[in-house]
């Protein structure tokens, strides 16, 4: 499959105001320079995001090799966004509450935000395209019922390839389930390497039960699966404690999506070979902000021929 982390110069112009504008309008250009698009959040102990820092304050290594970074952001960028709703039936009476974080969640979208609704239960299904109405995704849940067994992995899945039609450089998706997968024709491994490729954060919350008593082991994995997805690409899998509280966890990814750094290089490996290269982000933090810890996508996959 071919990569699509390939990010042309085009896209700097949306995230890096300024950056390679043309004379006029109508202008038409191509540019084979590959520039990869690294989202990066910082925290520091308790947990709180870290706003400030420039651009001498990080290093980007790729397959081990230093970068340049020859574009850096931390301005609130417009963001394209894809909820993946679980309403199979063991969601049951948790579905209320997925309504209510995702209403919390589009409380965070700003006007030049996108976002698009997939609902699984039996099979995915983009509910609702990109739009910039978030009334439209609202109502379209309420009308949701719970039943029938869960393709999650065909949710993302999904998801992905409804992302191919976003109109912003930086894209999410935020899934929201209790776990398991019981019904996909794809299987988790084939969706990784799709993740892989794919420049798109993903972030999972859900109420992930802590006794195993009685679950299947699709069930018991589904956790699992779900946080080792969400960390290839940056983002995190987060578990409530209670359904009460998936609409506080869904506000808290809107926020972290909305405070964090943009970086930009130009791979030194200029092979177009669609190998997969392995990205490490270094803090150097100021003398005053001991302690931070950097969240980022963990690869790419070159483009290739």
């Amino acid at each position: 499959m071919q990569s699509c982390i390939a990010v042309l110069l085009l896209f700097g112009l949306l995230v890096f105001p300024g950056f390679g504008q043309p004379s006029t309008p109508a202008t038409s250009f191509r540019a084979d320079t590959t520039l990869v698009l690294v989202p990066v959040a910082v925290t520091d102990k308790n947990n709180r995001y870290v706003l400030g820092l420039e651009k001498e304050n990080f290093q980007i290594f790729e397959d081990g090799a230093a970068q340049t970074i020859t574009h850096f952001s931390s301005e609130d960028a417009p963001l394209s966004i894809g909820l993946i709703v679980d309403i199979s039936g063991s969601i049951g009476m948790k579905l209320n509450t997925s309504r209510q974080a995702v209403a919390e969640f589009l409380k965070t979208l700003n006007p030049g935000d996108e976002v698009f609704l997939v609902e699984c239960s039996d099979q995915a299904e983009v509910a609702v395209p990109f739009t910039h109405d978030a009334a439209a995704i609202e109502k379209k849940l309420r009308s949701a019922s719970s039943g029938g067994l869960t393709a999650l992995i065909d949710a993302i899945r999904l998801g992905l390839d409804e992302m191919k039609q976003a109109k912003n450089p930086r894209k999410a998706l935020l899934v929201i389930s209790d776990g398991g997968d019981n019904n996909s024709h794809y299987n988790a491994h084939e969706v990784e390497d799709l993740v892989r490729e794919a420049d798109v954060q993903i972030y999972a919350m859900g109420v992930f039960e802590p006794f195993t008593f009685g679950l299947s082991s699709a069930e018991v994995s589904g956790p699992r699966v779900l946080s080792e997805i969400s960390e290839q690409t940056g983002g995190r899998a987060l578990a409530a404690t209670g359904s009460r509280d998936l609409p506080g966890i869904a506000a808290r990814i809107g926020l972290e999506l909305r405070n964090q750094y943009v970086l930009a290089y130009s791979p030194a490996n200029k092979d177009r070979d669609g190998k997969y290269r392995k990205l490490e982000v270094k803090l150097l933090a100021p003398d005053a902000l001991p302690d931070l810890k950097a969240r980022w996508r963990l690869g790419y996959y070159a483009p290739s021929q």
